[in-house]
């Protein structure tokens, strides 16, 4: 069961909350726990983010792109993130978290990505790499999954676990027989999911690939969208765009931009470099609608990519704003988002006429 933040309320306040626990656990031997709308606590309007705007615990997003994505980098690079406790790409950090991470393809190689997304100089983030195949269509792997988080919660105190990645989806359907291309499969594989949720309230991301025909997003069946958050679809060549194509809570559109880099770890047995991509921390270039190209920083490149996703039609002011502190943006400071609009246009990237921003294309 998931533990109620209570930080801030006074002893009536506790008190009304222990009353609707006791009420629930006599309400439950009906077979269902159930609580009337007015007995909604505080917690009903307060999302437990871990990234603002992106990775909250109790969610499932799902990474997809086709093979060569570097959709697996860009999760490495997501998992230090949370475990280290730093903002993400524009994604305000509000918890640190450890991570576990299911490999269940090319473990060495994520292991590889994970120690050379991390400065050697800090001390190791709490993540732990689990080699082993998961069958997610078995209700038993539940009680596995939830075992292992309590031991790497115990090995990594004061820190808890908040996320878990699957790597690859496919792979978790596959290892009990089922059929990727099968609503029913994955409506199993979900309903475990949900399972290992509801008992430690960990975020669930999930990597997946595309299907042949890119635009229909993840591979397999689409019962997947009706069970995921967030789906984040990755394409591009030199350059990679993570898109947000289907939300709950945030608008749909780009969410960041990025290239790989090649790291050399060391040299092995015959003296021979060791290299790995990785997710580089270089800003991309954007291009600016002209052939020359503009750098920006990560949460410029948030901030631009919320306006050129509005299209011709553009954002009002507060629009732009709103979106961007959805984005987390602007919330340690509210000149933050000034400077990022400031710079923008100073680039000649933005341009407001008639009360609306707009990207400029000319």
């Amino acid at each position: 069961m998931n533990i109620l933040e209570v930080d801030g309320l006074d002893n009536a306040a506790l008190d009304r909350i222990a009353l609707r626990r006791d009420q629930q656990k006599e309400r439950s031997r009906a077979g269902f726990r159930y609580e009337l709308m007015s007995e909604f606590g505080p917690h009903t309007l307060r999302k437990s983010w871990i990234l603002k705007g992106i990775i909250a615990k109790g969610e499932t997003t799902a990474w997809v792109g086709k093979p060569g994505s570097l959709k697996s980098a860009l999760m490495a690079d997501l998992c230090l993130a949370v475990a280290g406790g730093k903002d993400w790409r524009g994604n305000r950090s509000k918890a640190t978290c450890g991570v576990v991470y299911f490999a269940l393809e090319r473990v060495d190689l994520v292991r590889r990505r994970l120690r050379a997304g991390w400065p050697p100089a800090e001390s190791d983030p709490p993540v732990a790499v689990v080699p082993e195949t998961m069958n997610l269509m078995d209700v038993r792997t539940v009680g596995k999954v939830i075992a292992i988080i309590k031991d790497v919660n115990e090995r990594i105190e004061p820190h808890r676990v908040g996320m878990i990645v699957i790597d690859t989806f496919a792979k978790a359907i596959a290892a009990g027989g089922g059929d990727e291309n099968s609503a029913k499969d994955q409506g199993v594989c979900f309903a475990n999911l949900a399972r290992i949720k509801n008992a430690t309230g960990v975020h669930v991301a999930i990597v997946g690939h595309t299907g042949k025909d890119e635009a229909r997003g993840m591979r397999g069946s689409n019962a997947s969208y009706g069970d995921v958050d967030v789906m984040v679809e990755i394409s591009g060549e030199q350059v990679k765009t993570a898109t947000v194509t289907k939300a709950n809570d945030r608008p749909e559109g780009p969410l960041l931009s990025f290239r790989s880099e090649t790291i050399e770890l060391g040299v092995d047995e015959d003296g021979d470099p060791v290299t790995v991509n990785i997710v580089s921390q270089d800003a991309v270039e954007t291009g600016s609608g002209g052939s020359d190209s503009v750098r920006l920083t990560p949460n410029q490149q948030t901030f631009y990519r919320i306006l050129y996703d509005a299209g011709d039609q553009g954002l009002t002011l507060e629009q732009w704003n709103e979106q961007a502190r959805q984005a987390g943006l602007g919330e340690r400071r509210r000149a933050d988002l000034l400077d990022l609009r400031k710079a923008l246009r100073d680039k000649q990237l933005v341009r407001e006429s008639g009360g609306r921003w707009r990207v400029d294309h000319a």
